[in-house]
Parts: C-alpha cells; structure tokens; sequence
C-alpha cells in the first residue's frame, strides 16, 4: 500500500485496489495450491510456486504502469498463496506420528522469527528504496525455492505410487465432509477477529491511546517473542493430554478477552495494550497449532492437499474481508462498538467450537 501511494504516488483507493487484487489472487492460489498437491506433490509444488513468485516479485519492482501492477498483484498473490497448502500437507507428511502439533508449532515458530526479522529489514530498506523491498522479497522467496530443490528429499514415483495406493479406496472431499466444512466457516469467523489485532489495533493505539509508533512496535513484538520462547515447551507439555478442540476453545476464548481489555479505561495505556498482546498471544498458542492438527486429523495422504487448500482460504478470505469490515464499523459506530462485536463473535465462536468435541 505505502509503495503504490508514496512511490508511485497514487490516490489511497488505488492502493485499496492493489490489496483487494492481492486478496483475490491468494484465494485462487489457496485452491489451485491443494488441487495440485495432491495431484503431483507438495515438493514439486513448493519449488515452482517460490521461484515463480519470487521473479514476478523482482518484475513488479520494475513496472510503474498501474493496470500491469493490478495484474501482477494478482500472479504474485496466485503463486505464493499456493506455496501454503502444499507445505502445510509436507508437514503432515515428514511429521512423526503424534508430533504433529509439535511440528505445526516448530513451523509456527520458524514463520514469526522470519516475520520478526523481514519487518525489521522490511522498514529498513523501504526507508531506502520502496522498490529494493521486492527485489529482496523476490531474491529470497527464489532462493527457499532452490532450498526446497536441493535439500528436501525428493519422493520417487510419487503420483504412481498414490495411484496405485488409492485403488479401491474412496477418498473422501473435503466439500463432503460436514463436521471439516462447519470447522472451517467457525475458523474463518476466529481468523477474520484475530487478523484484526495486527491491523486495526495498531490504528486505535496511534489514534484513541495516543501511543508512538515506536512503542506500537515494541507492543506487538511482544507477541512473537512469546511465542518464541514459550509455545513449543508448552505445546510439549499439554499436547495429547485433551483433545484439539479442547485447546482451541481455551484459545478463542483468551483472544476474546484481548478485545474486551481495549473497552477499560486507559489512564495507563502501554500497559492495558501489552495485556491486550499477552492475551492474543496465549490465546494464538492454544488455538492454531491445534486447528492444524485437527484439519489434518480429517485427511489422508490422497487429499491432504485440498484440506490444507480449505483451511488456508480461511486466512485468505480474512486477509480480504476482516480490515475492510474492521475499519467500516471502527469508522461508522466507534472502536468501543467493534470491540464489542468481535468479542462476541469469538465466544459464540468459542461455544460452537465446544460442541464439535466428539465430532466424527
């Protein structure tokens, strides 16, 4: 968004364009993604989606023509949304049995050091060069698809072997899954509420609390450092001891309460809003490594591509849907009236959770 308006100096609603665009694409990439895992691989897939991105990336650093800008949001988006299913299945794949939750979580972990580090350059270098910023996305986006060719075993015959397995056997479609297709409608409901604290609540600390960017920075980054330091020894300890929706609901639960803490008073404000983060990041500790496991615990190695397609449209759908709606009602009914409403979308949410325990 800064690149379109600040580099290219274009109106906000053009840079409004190029997300939406970014949006689209991602949904498109999310399914395609998944259909091709299971068709092919999730390696074969990996490679070509992180190379393909990754030049259309370094493309885009390039062309200042608005429309070819619209069209290479949507490629880019395309390719590298669907890099997401197929590592999401390669995880279920090379996981041990019963360490799943412990390898989404380590997966977890590896993906918020990168996040801790790419703002932390991101910010650097667009001070420098708005248009240095994708042709280093681009360069290291290539550079995990070379990765993926040359370390991640190579699986001989796959598609033979998955044929031949798959004889006889009905695989079953996630769109005919009843209890996998209400899963996902209540994750995309909890997806779209916790997008919104790393898009919206930046915006009310600046706006309503009064808070510098520079202590925005450092609230929000308590929440990968926690999640760094704690979210594999506690999923260590708590894993197989309940069951995923168990955790799940304790998760949505936390994240409610994090937007309920935005209502008090805020005569401390630094304070009220790392409280805010601490609960998010519980919240996000019990919760997501646990929705994988519970996606995955629905599929097998001939459809775990479309699972993982399904769930990953959720963030998708979020990334489109949730700050346009978070910001319509910010602007239009106040803060305090949006807070209100996602709190009680997340326990009604958290309920409904509850009754699918001994789902079948």
């Amino acid at each position: 968004g800064l690149f379109v308006t600040q580099s290219l100096h274009r109106a906000a609603s053009d840079a409004g364009l190029i997300i939406t665009l970014f949006g689209l694409g991602s949904i498109l990439g999310s399914a395609a993604g998944g259909k091709l895992t299971d068709v092919v691989g999730f390696r074969p897939v990996q490679i070509v989606a992180a190379i393909v991105s990754g030049i259309f990336f370094i493309i885009f650093a390039n062309v200042t023509h608005f429309h070819t800008l619209c069209i290479l949001a949507v490629v880019i988006s395309f390719f590298s949304e669907s890099f997401r299913p197929a590592n999401f299945a390669a995880i279920a794949a090379y996981a041990k049995p019963g360490l799943e939750t412990r390898s989404y979580s380590l997966n977890r972990l590896a993906t918020n050091i990168g996040w801790a580090v790419g703002v932390s350059m991101g910010g650097l270098i667009a001070s420098y060069d708005y248009r240095m910023l994708f042709f280093v996305d681009g360069s290291v986006s290539i550079i995990a698809g070379l990765g993926i060719l040359w370390f991640l075993p190579k699986i001989r015959g796959y598609r033979k072997t998955i044929k031949e397995k798959a004889k006889g056997v009905i695989v079953r479609k996630p769109w005919n899954d009843l209890v996998f297709i209400k899963f996902i409608l209540l994750s995309t409901v909890f997806i779209i509420c916790a997008f919104l604290v790393f898009r919206v609540v930046p915006v009310f600390f600046k706006e309503e609390w009064k808070i510098d960017e520079f202590m925005i920075g450092l609230i929000l980054g308590l929440n990968g450092i926690i999640i760094a330091l704690f979210e594999m020894v506690m999923i260590h300890k708590i894993e197989g001891k309940r069951s995923p929706i168990f955790f799940i609901v304790v998760g949505v639960f936390f994240i409610a309460g994090c937007f309920l803490v935005l209502l008090l008073p805020f005569k401390v404000p630094v304070l009220l809003g790392c409280l805010c983060i601490v609960l998010f990041t519980i919240g996000e500790m019990f919760a997501l490594p646990f929705i994988n496991t519970f996606v995955m615990s629905r599929a097998n190695e001939f459809n775990r591509g479309l699972y993982a397609a399904g769930y990953m449209l959720c963030w998708s759908v979020a990334q489109l849907v949730g700050p346009t709606a978070g910001f319509f009602i910010a602007e239009h009914y106040g803060y305090n009236v949006l807070w209100v409403v996602l709190s009680a979308m997340l326990l009604a949410s958290s309920y409904l959770y509850s009754l699918m325990k001994n789902a079948k």
